[in-house]
């Protein structure tokens, strides 16, 4: 039986009397030279490297035929044509990229002589030729091509120039694909007089059910028509001038679309403009033309006007490098940038329905993003935080769930939890305004209690066991839904939380009925905790006890290897080789227990052994910082009174793991998680999402100011004995607004209410955060 805990309050600061502030130190610093989108370019980062505007739709860039999934690489592969829609730093299959141009010359000046296939027009770009920065992005190609490009909201800008030559006449090819090739059907029509590029095209969305439709529109200018038609295969004719085309036949994927060829280019340049849009053809055409008027000569406006808008979205941050090397400044305005890609503002773009506020689409994935991106935005940009949050909701009025992933307006799939219950419940104890709350109690109700047929993609599954045994059994009898029957300890665990969350939501509005009952389901993860299991690596005890494992409906354990689905096993998939945790191992998910870390410590035995568990897990190579959830892990030394751990052990990662190299990301950056992982490490402050706790740890900065866009207040995070060689990595003490402060947390007020914290730096360890009312907040009684 569960003995009720008390869900635990946030203590506030005590409020002082008024403080004077002096002006911050000006430094006449551009951060935007300290942005490089191609960090996390290779080595599987996947982010998006070409321009665009905190997350705005249209994101051109150059795509590859190599590690295509967020379009360009900086891994020596081939270019296969340039697109104006990308997402940013998913795993998966490479998502959108539709309808990509492809400039050549034709030899001998006859069409059938340029290649159209994608296989066959690959062409190498030159590595040093390649310029990434925000709002711009150039690249040359071994055929002489040089591409530069940027973006308004909804619309690319392109500039092609061709190498000088006599009788000839540049072919710019659009093709009726994306970078995964799902194209099920599309259609284009090709204006003879202007050039004009129209149609649309069916696709399916890289990690999720259902298809979605997009429209394209591209105008060209610089340059007078010469002749055009379609292509199919690899041929392409004058006539006809509009094509529909299907899949192809079982897995000959049929490649086809349309061309244009100029004569009597301006400098050898043809400017190319793309919009586009998931209402309409003639959308994106209005939205292209009112976006970018003057193509030929608003170029460099659109550029300006780009940078300007990412300096304002960087502006709430100020740093004293203090000697801090620029590599380490360019990892962490490039991580502030990278969190601000997505989601993507769809407002107006929503084919489904119009409620007339901002929409916000690619959510991929929210069990990626809701640990240290959406809190990140809660801080910098709440705002766009709001609407986001707003967005879900309305997702949820209109399609009747929550969504877990939602890219390509469609349905994601869910990977463990009803995590965008977390992300509401964030937004809420950080005090989000204009945020229907009732109606978010609600949508998080019918999470934890309502199954959906189709629990794949929205929602839980398994609900009548949660219920009745109070776990997610292995190998479930579930016939009221269906999904990957699979992820049994790693649902568990998080299905927990999300009830944890639910109960802050239900208490925090007066229903102490629904706190009751969610506070104690949140407790159900200890049904699955194994007080005998052991760990053996390579024949050897590792010599802790005690590990989550799977359990079957009649109660008799069944049984994973702790270390299976790590690097020391094999990898785990969601798709191919499901297992009882999620693309990670148990002895990863065992520190996942954040509402209540007091009662997980205790059945690991003692803090002293907790504390060596935690540092067998991140010096054996069954850490994958990769991951999200290992995120979490490098601050635990908080709750076993070791604060200063936190920080030895975050200095393990970055650099060696984070850093300004092209391959510079452990991992996909997650729509920007890998980059707030960065910044929340560089400042000192790590969030536990859902609850209104910032684990405080040395910055790598001598001062932090971070401005509040809600109150207009600036909190200060200053440094006594700091040193860039990162000796001093100890907090000795802290103090706030001047008072002694001893605890090893701080609440969101620090930032809103501009708090002044000033720590202390050492070169050894120190007593502070050590005791167990300084500890962050945690369960004190909690037992099964």
């Amino acid at each position: 039986m569960i003995r009720r805990p008390s869900l635990w309050t946030t203590p506030q600061l005590l409020r002082y009397g008024p403080l004077i502030f002096f002006p911050l130190a000006a430094l006449c610093v551009d951060v935007l030279q300290f942005v490089d989108p191609l960090i996390g370019s290779n080595n599987g980062g996947n982010v998006f490297a070409g321009a665009t505007r905190p997350y705005n739709l249209a994101k051109p860039v150059a795509d590859v035929n190599g590690q295509n999934t967020g379009g360009f690489a900086t891994d020596g592969s081939s270019v296969t044509g340039f697109s104006a829609i990308h997402d940013s730093g998913t795993g998966g299959n490479p998502s959108l990229g539709n309808f990509p141009l492809f400039p050549q010359i034709c030899p001998g000046d006859e069409v059938n002589n340029c290649n159209f296939l994608i296989g066959e027009r690959a062409t190498h770009y030159v590595e040093e030729s390649v310029v990434a920065r925000p709002g711009y992005f150039e690249v040359g190609l071994a055929s002489g091509i040089k591409a530069t490009m940027t973006s308004s909201e909804h619309a690319a800008l392109y500039r092609f120039k061709f190498p000088t030559g006599d009788n000839q006449h540049p072919l710019v090819l659009l093709d009726l694909t994306d970078l995964w090739q799902s194209r099920q059907n599309a259609t284009v029509a090709v204006d003879p007089d202007s050039g004009r590029l129209k149609g649309n095209g069916t696709f399916l969305p890289s990690f999720g059910a259902g298809s979605y439709v997009m429209h394209f529109c591209v105008d060209f200018f610089g340059g007078e028509v010469f002749d055009s038609g379609v292509w199919v295969n690899n041929r392409g004719g004058p006539e006809p001038k509009e094509l529909f085309v299907t899949r192809g036949f079982n897995l000959f994927y049929l490649e086809a679309g349309a061309w244009v060829r100029f004569n009597n280019l301006v400098n050898d340049t043809l400017t190319a403009r793309t919009g586009i849009s998931f209402i309409s053809a003639d959308q994106a055409c209005r939205k292209a033309q009112d976006e970018i008027p003057d193509p030929i000569n608003g170029f460099d406006e659109l550029v300006t006007e780009t940078e300007d808008a990412w300096r304002e979205k960087l502006s709430p941050v100020s740093i004293d490098a203090g000697g801090a090397s620029k590599d380490l400044q360019t990892s962490f305005w490039s991580g502030l940038y990278r969190a601000m890609i997505s989601p993507q503002n769809y407002t107006d773009e929503n084919p489904y329905w119009n409620s007339e506020i901002p929409y916000f689409d690619s959510f991929y994935c929210i069990w990626d993003s809701f640990r240290v991106q959406h809190p990140l935005l809660t801080i910098l940009d709440p705002n766009a935080q709001t609407q986001m949050v707003n967005a879900l909701l309305d997702i949820y009025k209109h399609e009747g769930w929550l969504p877990d992933c939602h890219m390509s307006l469609s349905n994601g799939w869910t990977q463990g939890g009803s995590n965008a219950d977390v992300v509401l419940v964030d937004a809420y104890i950080k005090n989000l305004t204009g945020i229907d709350w009732g109606l978010a109690l609600e949508a998080i109700v019918q999470d934890a209690e309502v199954e959906p047929l189709e629990w794949a993609y929205h929602g839980r599954g398994g609900l009548q066991s949660w219920k009745d045994l109070l776990y997610i059994p292995y190998l479930d009898f579930d016939p009221v839904g269906f999904g990957t029957n699979s992820r049994s300890i790693s649902r568990t665990l998080e299905y927990a939380y999300n009830d944890y969350c639910l109960a802050t939501l239900a208490q925090g509005l007066g229903r102490d009925d629904l706190y009751s009952k969610y506070v104690t389901r949140s407790a159900n993860w200890q049904y699955l905790w194994k007080p005998e299991q052991n760990s053996i690596i390579d024949g050897n005890d590792t010599g802790f006890l005690g590990f989550f494992q799977p359990k079957y409906q009649n109660g008799t354990w069944g049984y994973q290897d702790p270390i299976a689905c790590s690097a020391l096993a094999s990898f785990c998939s969601l798709t191919t080789n499901p297992s009882e945790t999620f693309e990670a191992s148990i002895w990863q998910y065992q520190f996942l227990v954040p509402q209540s870390m007091s009662t997980l410590i205790k059945l690991m035995g003692t803090e002293e052994s907790f504390i060596k568990r935690l540092d067998f897990f991140h010096t054996s190579g069954l850490a994958d910082i990769s991951n999200e959830p290992v995120f979490s892990t490098v601050y635990l030394y908080h709750y076993a009174g070791r604060p200063g751990l936190s920080t030895k052990r975050l200095h393990t990662y970055i650099p060696s793991a984070f850093n300004a190299s092209h391959g510079g990301l452990p991992g996909n950056d997650d729509s920007g998680s890998m980059g707030a992982f960065v910044v929340f490490g560089m400042i000192g402050l790590f969030p536990i999402a859902g609850q209104d706790v910032y684990l405080i740890s040395a910055p790598f900065f001598k001062e932090v100011n971070i401005t509040s866009p809600l109150t207009g207040k600036t909190a200060q995070i200053k440094t006594v004995g700091f040193d860039a060689n990162y000796e001093n990595i100890y907090i000795q003490n802290v103090t706030v607004n001047e008072r002694p402060y001893t605890k090893s947390w701080i609440s969101h007020a620090f930032f809103t209410e501009g708090w002044v914290m000033e720590l202390v730096l050492g070169n050894h360890e120190s007593g502070w955060g050590a005791k167990l009312e300084d500890r962050p907040p945690s369960w004190s009684e909690m037992a099964v």
